[in-house]
């Protein structure tokens, strides 16, 4: 059983899908249609499509969009030939990839698609952000998101939003990666990831104009067991700039509550860059930043005041796992010296998992005022969130005694 599993992996499926997909949008005896195409590559003298599906055993197929011209409402869809993952090149496959490569690789480009002004580093594991970092060059932005979270990251899909440079190759190529996706790669980069011979390096062209593509909207199919389909347009965050945010404030009982202090810069561009992170969780969730970089993501629970506290636990044993590989080239529960796990230990505790002065995110609103607590009795200094809640003045309270501050961005950020 134990072979017939891993030779799974390695399979390649026939692939039952047509060459081309059509959807039709009729209303009031006028018809939209968009026109898709199946995609696939050059691997080992074959055509190739997707290796498989979610799992082994499952077959699937890469449609790109092809023709359309869709409106809904005033809302008019990205048009095609405006092509990012869908059309990337593979420079490397190895193995050729799977629905979760290119799903991983899409959701980091939701994410890097908000953030063009800096090198930035997204790195995905099963379609949620393990780390991301933006830094002054991308060789720090890389290092920075490996080390968010080093244990995730391994095995992970790594989205650069500038050209790989020979440096940070090596820093890749250094750490077992499933995906590298990039704009384009400096002479001699590929050279250095190719090392590793099942690295899917994919270059994509169009993510040198990633920015036009974060206003941009298309229509989000969900497909339900018995057949149906739910169709939403896609989520685009409104508060992108510190403009978009307003200090938090609320009515209740005929009593005004609000936040007694405005946030610093620095506190304004952590909020905005966890904030736009948000876009590629899965919610119900919470994460916190500090300094331009994410250090415990709560992913996809059930309750916010959970939530909040697994991110913060995961910031701490992140913090744990960063100081023992930066000091002894191992995560910290691989430690021999029991003493040196205790040294470890007890400076992440005295430095309270790095989260003084960070910033905490969240999706939705705090239902009550325990969700805000997690991150404020940690030293969190600013919050951002919806808003919305019968309670937001509770929250507003917490923070104002703790000092800190809190903006509301008016838009909810779900990911299902």
């Amino acid at each position: 059983m134990q072979k017939t599993i891993r030779q799974s992996y390695h399979a390649i499926l026939d692939d039952p899908f047509p060459e081309r997909m059509e959807i039709h949008f009729i209303s009031a005896g006028r018809r939209s249609t968009l026109v898709y195409e199946k995609v696939s590559w050059e691997i080992a003298g074959e055509r190739r499509g997707l290796r498989y599906g979610e799992n082994p055993g499952q077959p699937a197929a890469l449609y790109r969009l092809l023709n359309g011209n869709l409106v809904l409402g005033e809302v008019e869809t990205i048009a095609p030939g405006r092509y990012l993952v869908s059309d990337a090149e593979l420079l490397q496959s190895g193995k050729h990839p799977g629905k979760i490569n290119l799903t991983d690789a899409d959701n980091a480009l939701n994410i890097l698609r908000y953030m063009t002004g800096r090198p930035t580093v997204a790195i995905m594991k099963h379609n949620n952000p393990s780390g991301v970092a933006m830094a002054d060059t991308l060789l720090e932005a890389y290092l920075k998101a490996d080390l968010a979270d080093h244990v995730a990251a391994f095995g992970g899909c790594i989205a650069l939003n500038r050209v790989v440079d020979r440096p940070t190759a090596e820093a890749i190529a250094a750490r077992y990666a499933e995906v590298v996706v990039a704009p384009g790669y400096a002479a001699g980069a590929v050279d250095v990831l190719a090392r590793r011979k099942n690295l899917r390096i994919m270059r994509i062209d169009n993510m040198e104009r990633l920015g036009e593509f974060a206003p941009q909207h298309f229509v989000d199919f969900k497909s339900l067991i018995d057949g149906g389909i739910i169709a939403q347009l896609s989520y685009t965050p409104q508060a992108q700039t510190k403009a978009d945010l307003r200090l938090a404030e609320a009515e209740h009982a005929g009593q005004t509550y609000r936040i007694e202090r405005a946030p610093t810069e620095q506190e304004y561009a952590d909020m905005l860059f966890g904030w736009l992170v948000e876009a590629g969780v899965t919610s119900n969730s919470v994460l916190y930043v500090k300094d331009g970089v994410t250090l415990g993501i709560g992913v996809g629970e059930q309750d916010r005041v959970g939530v909040a506290q697994i991110a913060r636990d995961k910031a701490y044993r992140k913090l744990a796992d960063r100081l023992a590989f930066e000091r002894h080239g191992v995560i910290c529960g691989a430690l021999k010296d029991p003493n040196e796990r205790r040294r470890i230990d007890a400076e992440v505790a005295e430095r309270r998992g790095d989260l003084v002065g960070a910033a905490m995110v969240s999706d939705a609103f705090f239902p009550f005022r325990d969700g805000v607590d997690v991150g404020l009795q940690e030293g969190v200094t600013a919050v951002i969130q919806p808003g919305g809640s019968l309670n937001d003045y509770q929250a507003i309270q917490a923070c104002n005694e703790a000092g800190a501050t809190m903006v509301l961005t008016g838009q909810r950020s779900f990911k299902h």
